[in-house]
């Protein structure tokens, strides 16, 4: 019993990846840009397209964050000219996003 609950658990990260259902969401509704459908279908293979447009990274951190859908996701690797026009795509759509301001979340360790 141990054994085939442990082989459940061992494998439900797989059986999660493959039963993704794409969300109601089309290129359409993203920022606007070259390499918008290529990024969008790339990623929605795996996950919804929303969880993207709520990051804001630089192009290294976009970079790093598709090696690390590589590695532990099990992405398929863009060629060399896919990933260029997703990173470039990402790097203009969706930078890093300034500090909040007045009236925000302060870091009570920052001076």
């Amino acid at each position: 019993m141990a054994i085939a609950i442990a082989a459940l658990l061992w494998t439900a990260p797989a059986i999660a990846q493959t039963a993704f259902t794409p969300r109601d969401e089309s290129p359409e509704e993203f920022s606007p840009g070259p390499g918008r459908d290529e990024t969008f279908y790339a990623c929605t293979a795996c996950h919804g397209f929303k969880l993207v447009a709520q990051q804001g990274m630089t192009r290294a951190q976009w970079d790093e964050s598709i090696n690390l859908m590589i590695r532990r996701h099990n992405m398929p690797p863009l060629d060399d000219k896919d990933r260029a026009v997703v990173l470039g795509y990402l790097e203009a759509a969706y930078p890093p996003r300034a500090p909040a301001g007045r009236g925000g979340w302060q870091n009570p360790f920052a001076k």
